[in-house]
């Protein structure tokens, strides 16, 4: 359980690295083609969010990896499950159903790796 553990937050830190970096770095009227949902937040609040997952994909993986704070990493995951609901909320009042699944997803994941990591496979 310990390695599945390691794959997974190896790949949700790789998901919500790519998407913090993305948030964080391109301008709104760039992630608007893809993104539509930045219609609703202002370029500081679209750069936060990235930044938000950036560090969480961040906390995810170096504690843990490094055993300087190990307990940053059920958090970070605790962390990123919260900005899913959010992320998931948002899309629900957007009426964008399949994006709410994308969310869904990573919250499940997020909140495995927290549990793995706050209890039976702790570091």
């Amino acid at each position: 359980m310990s390695v599945f553990l390691w794959v997974l937050q190896a790949v949700l830190a790789a998901v919500f690295g790519l998407a913090g970096v993305m948030h964080a770095a391109l301008p709104k009227e760039k992630l608007r083609p893809m993104l539509p949902w930045v219609d609703d937040f202002t370029p500081t609040q679209v750069r936060l969010i990235g930044v938000v997952e950036l560090l969480g994909a961040l906390g995810l993986f170096l504690p843990a990896a490094t055993g300087i704070a190990p307990i940053l990493t059920p958090l970070a995951a605790v962390g990123l499950a919260i900005t899913m609901l959010g992320a998931a909320v948002t899309h629900l009042f957007r009426k964008e159903p399949p994006a709410v699944a994308v969310n869904a997803v990573l919250l499940a994941l997020a909140a495995v790796i927290a549990w793995g990591r706050f209890g039976p496979y702790a570091f």
